[in-house]
């Protein structure tokens, strides 16, 4: 993380989704580099919130929008004027998308689409990182971790919806994002997250804190179930490390995997 950090040290850096715990994370990071950080998303998802009690409302420059919004994203990002654009804003529970799977299809494909057209008018742009999740993949119910060449289906709307903003994605870098002074853009696939300041629901460890202040027995809502748990700050290098490899090198644009070792 030392290395990276004076990379972008001055670096003007736009985040979608800045007000949630990975999105708090990553503005922090940002922010102790020396970079000039704008973000935009709504309100902070969960009370408490991580970006309220780190007092990172009062040291970046915070736009209150929906990634829904085409217009306001557009202004926002443009008069910004970024040099590397990452893109956290989604519906990120699985549990949500089966009660709400259209406003989780909005957010979480148009909203990448809203976010990529913003980027067509942002000529300093050079490098974009859509981080979407390790579930875009066809579950085939496998021992061994997916490859990015894998196929790309996921099962339910949440899972599915990050599959066709991967395919947006790949769209957009193919058809608009190509040849000389074009941004480099590509995708971040990870898994389950830990970490401090995670509030948010459907969470293995916060539910297991929330059970036992309660003084509740903990249950596990999938218990066959294997995740592979990475720390927060560990998927937080990986996306900042591919910014940077493809600020310098277009050419490793593309999909990557971010996980732990087997």
């Amino acid at each position: 993380m030392n290395e990276l950090l004076p990379f972008y040290r001055g670096k003007k850096v736009f985040l979608t989704g800045h007000t949630g715990f990975k999105g708090t994370w990553l503005s922090r990071i940002l922010l102790l580099a020396g970079a000039d950080v704008t973000g935009y998303a709504l309100e902070p998802p969960t009370r408490p919130s991580l970006f309220v009690q780190s007092g990172t409302e009062k040291q970046m420059r915070s736009v209150n929008g929906d990634v829904r919004d085409a217009k306001r994203l557009k202004d926002a990002l443009v008069a910004a004027k970024p040099d590397i654009v990452f893109h956290l804003a989604a519906q990120p529970i699985v549990r949500m998308s089966y009660k709400d799977p259209a406003a989780t299809y909005g957010v979480n494909v148009m909203g990448t689409v809203h976010v990529l057209e913003a980027l067509r008018a942002s000529p300093d742009v050079r490098s974009f990182v859509n981080i979407t999740t390790d579930k875009v993949y066809l579950n085939r119910e496998w021992p061994w971790g997916y490859r990015e060449n894998d196929e790309l289906c996921g099962y339910d709307p949440y899972s599915n919806s990050k599959s066709c903003s991967e395919l947006v994605t790949y769209s957009y870098r193919n058809s608009f994002f190509y040849g000389e002074g074009a941004p480099a853009v590509s995708t971040a696939r990870s898994g389950n997250v830990i970490g401090g300041g995670d509030y948010a629901v459907d969470r293995i460890i916060p539910d297991c804190i929330r059970a036992v202040e309660a003084g509740r027995t903990i249950s596990l809502r999938n218990p066959h179930s294997t995740r592979p748990y990475q720390h927060v700050l560990e998927c937080l290098r990986g996306y900042l490390t591919l910014a940077k490899a493809q600020y310098e090198d277009g050419s490793v644009a593309g999909a990557y995997n971010f996980g732990p070792d087997e």
